[in-house]
């Protein structure tokens, strides 16, 4: 893809305030960004999302665009949910980031999770039937709630009627950033 490829699409990311994994972040946003979509970061308070870096060490702050409260998912072509283990077990419990998943998936509009964030999944019930990958800790938990977990670079499954692009790691980003760029130019 090349500037200006997504132009016109929206994407909305969601994420707590503390935890997120800085690259599952603010790599996405600002290749996303750099090839023309529209990015928008809810997190859940109107505070700096400090970011991690192997769930441990500080990493870079982020201003949100708004709070999830605030968010509404009617406008936006794609979710994107960051992984860092402790992002994802604060989003599980957030019902507007649950919600939003759910408004998502049933209105038949691509999903985008990486490493941790298919918790936040399990807990919307989003991942019954689908085959995908995350963080390897997680295959008991997505095997639990229905899905298919394989130890890929990333996954892109579409039955259901919806997208779901997953991926393990910050490692495995530029196969994310494929597949969430194809799952973006083929959703209506």
């Amino acid at each position: 893809m090349g500037r200006n490829d997504l132009q016109g699409r929206r994407i909305l990311t969601v994420v707590s305030n503390y935890g997120v994994e800085q690259d599952e972040l603010v790599v996405p946003v600002e290749h996303l960004r750099k090839n023309g979509a529209e990015v928008d970061v809810a997190a859940v308070s109107d505070e700096a999302v400090k970011t991690l870096v192997g769930d441990k060490e500080p990493g870079r702050t982020v201003s949100p665009t708004f709070t999830l409260a605030e968010a509404d998912p009617a406008g936006y072509d794609l979710l994107l949910v960051p992984g860092g283990a402790l992002n994802a077990d604060s989003l599980r419990v957030e019902e507007k980031a649950v919600e939003t998943i759910r408004t998502f998936v049933s209105s038949g509009r691509p999903v985008a999770a990486i490493c941790h964030a298919p918790w936040t999944l399990v807990e919307a019930g989003a991942v019954q039937g689908k085959t995908l990958t995350s963080y390897p800790s997680l295959r008991t938990d997505i095997g639990n709630a229905g899905g298919t977990w394989v130890d890929r670079s990333v996954v892109s499954d579409d039955t259901g009627g919806w997208t779901l692009v997953t991926s393990r790691t910050p490692a495995d980003l530029d196969d994310f950033l494929r597949e969430v760029e194809r799952a973006l130019v083929t959703s209506p």
